[in-house]
């Protein structure tokens, strides 16, 4: 008989609910993303990310629709890439990602990472317009350091930075800003990259819940205000494996002996992210 689901599955962010665990698509692509996110959806998951720059959003739409899930029940995220961010290649993304997705609007779009090189506000400015057409439902930002999330929440109505964020790598900034302001700070990467799943840390806490050491870390996000966590899984074990976080409860202990995993190991950082806090 399964335990009892003891904490909410959603986060409400400026009046948003948002499922807090959500399915990541990187480096699916074709076939098996088409195949991953259908899956995905039966299982139960109803929040999606993807991005323009993964090749996949044709193959996520279709996965979408095999499913048979109604749209409105789907919290989907999209990004913009960082090259292409002037008023015109916003839009001209976007009605891509559109058409790709085979839906009519988005309800989270992400500037996937800042580019100094085009202003920010005229980037905010033409997603704006875009929500005010009903083609987004919600704005916000990827891979942005506090100091330039402040510049973009003084900008644009933001709900949401996008960041890696895991056991091994803490984000305290942001983290504060989240709760300062009341934004959803979404981790990307919440294994890093597979490191951390032989942690012995990770692995001594899950033994005594009967879990394993991704879902302790998973467990770990997910207790946090204000955080949403989105694994990619490419099997169907492991994206049911994802889901079973919520029948069990980390102590104040446990939770502290996670914390202290942190030691600034960041596996993403090609050659044009920004200056990290």
């Amino acid at each position: 008989m399964p335990r009892e689901d003891i904490h909410g599955r959603t986060l409400t962010v400026q009046g948003v609910e948002i499922p807090k665990l959500g399915f990541g698509t990187w480096e699916i692509t074709g076939a098996a993303a088409s195949e991953a996110v259908r899956d995905a959806l039966e299982l139960g998951y109803r929040h999606i990310d993807t991005a323009r720059a993964y090749g996949n959003e044709a193959a996520v739409g279709s996965g979408m629709a095999d499913a048979g899930v109604d749209r409105g029940d789907i919290f989907l995220t999209t990004k913009l890439w960082y090259s292409r961010l002037r008023p015109a290649e916003v839009r001209e993304q976007l009605d891509g990602s559109l058409h790709d997705l085979g839906t009519d609007y988005v309800d989270l779009l992400l500037i996937h990472w800042p580019n100094p090189d085009v202003p920010l506000e005229q980037t905010l400015r033409a997603m704006v317009q875009l929500r005010d057409e009903g083609k987004v439902r919600h704005l916000g930002v990827s891979n942005f350091p506090s100091a330039l999330l402040r510049e973009a929440l003084e900008l644009a109505p933001i709900i949401a930075d996008q960041v890696e964020y895991h056991p091994a790598l803490a984000q305290p900034q942001l983290l504060a800003l989240a709760r300062e302001r009341d934004l959803m700070l979404t981790a990307y990467s919440p294994f890093a990259h597979g490191r951390l799943l032989d942690n012995p840390v990770l692995r001594e806490v899950g033994e005594a819940h009967g879990k394993s050491a991704g879902q302790v870390a998973l467990r770990w996000l997910l207790d946090q205000p204000q955080v949403a966590a989105i694994p990619k899984a490419s099997s169907h074990s492991n994206r049911a494996a994802n889901l079973e976080v919520f029948d069990f409860e980390l102590s104040d202990e446990e939770r502290g002996r996670i914390a202290s995993l942190a030691r600034d190991e960041r596996t993403t950082n090609p050659s044009w992210a920004p200056r990290w806090d």
